[in-house]
């Protein structure tokens, strides 16, 4: 059995709307645009994320246009 983190890839961007369930439209630092929802340890702690935050994106090799948010920025 695989180690599932390996398979992820890892990326920064800036949030830059907001959109409903939680999800948000990212624009990554190579340019292109993703749609990312907040990790579970986000939610249980009840972080917020707004427009303008610098977040890191876990993402799927498999499907690079979505991606999970799993921290928050200064």
């Amino acid at each position: 059995m695989t180690n599932q983190n390996k398979d992820k890839i890892k990326k920064s961007g800036i949030v830059i709307e907001t959109l409903p369930s939680a999800h948000f439209k990212i624009k990554l630092d190579e340019g292109n645009e993703i749609i990312g929802h907040l990790a579970g340890r986000l939610r249980m702690f009840h972080i917020k994320i707004l427009p303008g935050d610098k977040v890191t994106v876990e993402m799927s090799p498999y499907d690079e246009t979505k991606g999970r948010i799993t921290y928050r920025g200064k």
